[in-house]
Formats: structure tokens, sequence, C-alpha cells
């Protein structure tokens, strides 16, 4: 299977500027690399990444004829298309943007915009009708992993997909390849503490098997984890065969550490 590694820029860089610098550095090092042939092409990771809001035109327009994909933050659930909705970007948008996958249900957003189900019910729909796949983002907070509920609580968050399929299940077919599941524990993100490679595969399997039971065909679904992941500790993830891949944050602003963890699973899924 293909493995994933996408990065989340989060609310960085600052300036257009420095989005061109690093773009231009990840670029010239991926060519870089593959003409000197110093490591294993990426052939078997897929590359994405996921800028702000604003600069994410830019993004899709320099990346476009490369291997690298560009994905939104996230999409408004007011309105797949257009209406008055003050500081909203709708999924149509964001597609003519030039983007083809978003990042949904972030933690972040979770806790910020205190996004509920239906809210991101409407999310979903919103960018599986407008084309764009779906990175859903799911994972528990420390008090709920102190607490053992960390599958309750994932099972809880999955039932989102669940309720899409049921109300438009001509979705089904192509969900697949348009949806993603990324685990990542809320207190794990950022902080440096990292749960170990088992206690992710045994959440990854459950995961599969949650989703699998939604409908058949989504059993070749990815699952990705996420929550402080770098290139020391890419590659322990990588050789478990439960893990599809990663959700990079801090990482992925840095090219090395970024590419060294899409190297990591590259080799392992080779």
């Amino acid at each position: 299977m293909q493995a994933w590694v996408i990065g989340n820029w989060k609310q960085n860089p600052a300036t257009s500027h420095d989005v061109d610098l690093l773009l231009n550095n990840l670029l010239t090092t991926i060519d870089a690399k593959e003409q000197a042939a110093t490591e294993r092409s990426n052939s078997r990771c897929q590359l994405m990444v996921a800028p702000s809001c604003i600069h994410l035109a830019a993004v899709s327009a320099r990346l476009a004829g490369s291997s690298i994909l560009s994905a939104a933050q996230d999409v408004s659930a007011h309105s797949a298309s257009v209406g008055a909705y003050t500081g909203e970007c709708s999924a149509q948008q964001i597609a003519d943007a030039g983007a083809t996958w978003t990042i949904l249900g972030h933690s972040e957003r979770r806790q910020y915009h205190s996004e509920s189900h239906d809210t991101l019910l409407q999310k979903v729909t919103h960018a599986l009708t407008q084309g764009l796949g779906v990175v859903f983002c799911i994972g528990e907070t420390q008090a709920q992993y102190d607490d053992k509920q960390t599958l309750d609580v994932i099972d809880t968050q999955l039932s989102v997909i669940k309720e899409v399929i049921t109300i438009q299940p001509d979705l089904i077919s192509s969900l697949s390849n348009r949806l993603i599941i990324a685990y990542e524990p809320v207190w794990a993100i950022g902080t440096g503490k990292v749960p170990t490679v088992s206690e992710v595969s045994q959440t990854h399997q459950h995961i599969k098997q949650t989703i699998t039971g939604f409908a058949e065909s989504l059993k070749v679904m990815s699952v990705l984890y996420g929550g402080s992941v770098n290139a020391d500790n890419a590659e322990s993830f990588a050789t478990d065969p439960m893990i599809d891949g990663a959700l990079v944050g801090g990482a992925s602003l840095k090219v090395e550490s970024f590419l060294a963890i899409a190297n990591a699973f590259s080799r392992a899924k080779d």
C-alpha cells in the first residue's frame, strides 16, 4: 500500500516570501536527491502539504506539475459554494484555488472553534461533494487516555463518517480513495510525548475494523499517525503494517526532517 506523509503547516509561515523559500527548498532538495540518487525515491510515499488559506492558491500553483499535492486545513460548514458567511472559505473555493484535499476535524479546530459532530458532518459532506479528498482527524485528550477511553472517543468521532455514508450512500464507491483517517492523540501533538508503536498499531487496527464495518470497500483506506512525529522516530512507526503514513506538524516546516520522515515510510512500504 502507498504511504502518505502530509505536512500541516498550520498558521505558518508568516509571509509569502517565507512560503516561497520553503517550497523552493522542498522542490530543489527533492530534485537534487533524485538526480544524485543518494536516497531511495519516494515513489511509495505520496507527499502533501496544507498551507494556510491565504497561501493556498500560490502553493497549489507552485506545486502544479510536481508530485506533491496541496490541501486546505479546513472548509466552511455553512455552504459548499457561496453565501453571506464572513471569513469563511467554501469547499468549492478551496477546490478552485487548486487544492485536491482538505484536513478536517483537527483537534485544534475542535478545541478552539468548538467543532461538533453536526459541524463536521456538514464539512465532510461539503468537501466530498465538491470533489475534495478528506483527511479526517481523530484522537483523545490526555484525560481520556488516562481513563482508558481512547477507543470510545474514537468510535464517537468516527460516527461522522458513518452518518455521511448513511445519508449519501453514492459516495461509498469512491470513498476509499478520497478519505484518510489521521489518528492524532491530542496529548501528543507538539508536546514531544509519543505513544508506543504498539499502542498506535492497536488503535489503528481498531479504526480500520470500525471503518470496514461501515462499508466493506473501506477496508483499504489509509490510517495515518500524527503527534510529535519527527525524523528520529519515523522509522519505528513506518515499519508497522497498521500505520500507513504520518500527519506531520512542526517537522514539516523543515525540509530535511519532512523528507526524512517520507523516506522512512517509503523504505518501509517498498
